[in-house]
């Protein structure tokens, strides 16, 4: 990743901005723009956006708007992503220029930062790690506290192991009462990455998990209002490895 801003002007690393779907939330199948900031500090096992860890360029937020307008044109869905953004403090500032333009902004983060800072405008979908991500000793549980019914959590699961931990995690939480969606999705089967920097996953099957879902949400082991099986829609309409999609 770059060097900090030391500029006045708000900046910020970009990774790229593209117009695709909108696949992994309550929005999904929604034509959206997506905004991925560069950097991120935690190293799940199964992440599909390695790339985002370091490759980027520094660019306004006069100029983010400008590149986010003519990528969506009308499109009133902004998604900003990494990466993790909220690595990058002015990603607030982008947020709230993007409210105040009537904008519906969702944020894509994990438990790891702290989500109070954001606009209450903001849909936060906060992606909670499990243990076999590698990366559970890292949720910053004070989270929770900030929720709203606006939020969205997500849970990415790769083993039975995972499943009870959300569950548990779901029920000891009280998350059913506090957030507009609880999303879990299997994790799609990943290869270590040559410099060992990411371990890889074998991946969940999708209709393991929805079984799982649905013989406990009939025993009232898990909430039926707002809990949603989703997939990663965009690996379902292209190719995993391809970016901007």
């Amino acid at each position: 990743m770059q060097a900090p801003d030391q500029t006045s002007t708000p900046t910020l690393v970009i990774n790229e901005i593209f117009f695709s779907v909108q696949g992994e939330s309550t929005c999904s199948g929604l034509p959206c723009v997506f905004v991925r900031l560069t950097g991120c500090h935690l190293r799940c096992h199964y992440c599909d956006t390695a790339y985002a860890f370091h490759q980027g360029q520094r660019q306004t937020i006069d100029a983010i708007l400008t590149s986010i307008a003519k990528v969506g044109g009308p499109c009133n869905l902004i998604e900003i992503t990494g990466g993790e953004p909220l690595l990058q403090p002015h990603v607030h500032t982008l947020m709230a220029r993007l409210c105040d333009a009537g904008k519906t902004v969702l944020l894509e983060t994990s438990g790891a930062c702290d989500i109070s800072p954001c606009d209450p405008r903001v849909i936060r979908i906060m992606d909670l790690k499990t243990p076999d991500s590698g990366e559970a000793q890292r949720n910053l549980w004070s989270n929770i506290d900030h929720l709203t019914r606006r939020d969205e959590v997500k849970f990415v699961l790769c083993s039975r192991n995972d499943y009870e931990w959300m569950r548990d995690t779901v029920t000891r939480h009280g998350l059913a009462g506090k957030v507009g969606a609880i999303l879990i999705s299997a994790a799609a089967p990943m290869s270590p990455t040559p410099d060992g920097e990411l371990a890889g996953v074998e991946g969940l099957n999708l209709r393991e998990l929805a079984e799982w879902m649905l013989a406990d949400a009939a025993a009232g082991l898990l909430p039926t209002a707002n809990l949603r099986l989703q997939t990663q829609l965009h690996k379902v309409i292209w190719d995993p490895a391809m970016r901007g999609v």
